[in-house]
């Protein structure tokens, strides 16, 4: 019975979050077993180019360090913002969600060249974030009961959460450079005076992942309600 209600409840997820989330835990678990170390996954250009490892392009983005509080942040804020995203503004646009995932990871990937990085998917999560929170300018936010701010904020005040906790910064500009990057791109310069779009999603990507019709019994995240949501310990929204 708990099986399947859990089945029945993975299922619901849209499926890019289900796949990203579900590949980001595969991940730790096979570390946490031994059966590949993290130095298997690392961004490492001279290995990718010049060895062939590139399967270091994606897996850098799969691993969060050991289970602790970081991976479970960062899964938690993983698995909601994107799924927020996938619900909320890119509603039947798979495909177009996807080139997201493509155009940020690629960007992200060419910085990565010039930074000490060695795993991006916190800087990915921290992009998917923003991008929520620029297209949802006016939800309120309350920060661990702390403080309140409006979404607009949430990248800057989880940058200065994690310069508290001692971590390097470098990581949650990077996560905010791209997400603007893409932002400005897709919401800002088409809207100006001799604006275009130019960030097309190709059309094989069109006909692999969108689907024709919209289910006519979707029920959205309580996100996507009036009335609020509860985000961590004392956090809600349109409070």
């Amino acid at each position: 019975m708990a099986y399947e209600t859990f089945r029945q409840q993975y299922l619901q997820v849209p499926p890019v979050t289900r796949a990203y989330a579900t590949a980001c835990v595969l991940t730790t678990a096979v570390v946490q077993l031994e059966l590949i170390t993290p130095f298997q996954l690392y961004f490492n250009p001279e290995l990718i180019f010049k060895h062939f490892q590139v399967w270091r392009l994606i897996t850098n983005y799969l691993f969060f360090g050991p289970v602790g509080f970081n991976f479970l942040f960062n899964v938690i804020f993983l698995y909601r913002y994107c799924r927020m995203l996938e619900e909320g503004s890119f509603r039947g646009r798979t495909a177009d969600f996807v080139y997201m995932f493509l155009f940020g990871g690629f960007l992200m990937t060419l910085f990565g060249l010039f930074v000490n990085l060695v795993f991006l998917g916190q800087a990915f999560t921290i992009m998917l974030v923003y991008v929520w929170s620029r297209r949802n300018p006016y939800v309120r936010m309350n920060f661990f009961g702390l403080f309140i701010f409006q979404a607009p904020f949430l990248p800057w005040v989880l940058m200065g959460f994690s310069l508290l906790l001692g971590n390097s910064i470098i990581v949650d500009l990077l996560g905010i450079a791209v997400g603007h990057i893409y932002f400005f791109l897709e919401d800002v310069f088409p809207t100006q005076p001799g604006g275009r779009r130019l960030l097309k999603t190709p059309s094989v990507l069109k006909a692999i992942f969108d689907t024709p019709e919209e289910d006519p019994n979707y029920n959205p995240l309580p996100e996507e309600r009036p009335g609020g949501f509860a985000w961590g310990e004392g956090q809600r929204l349109g409070g």
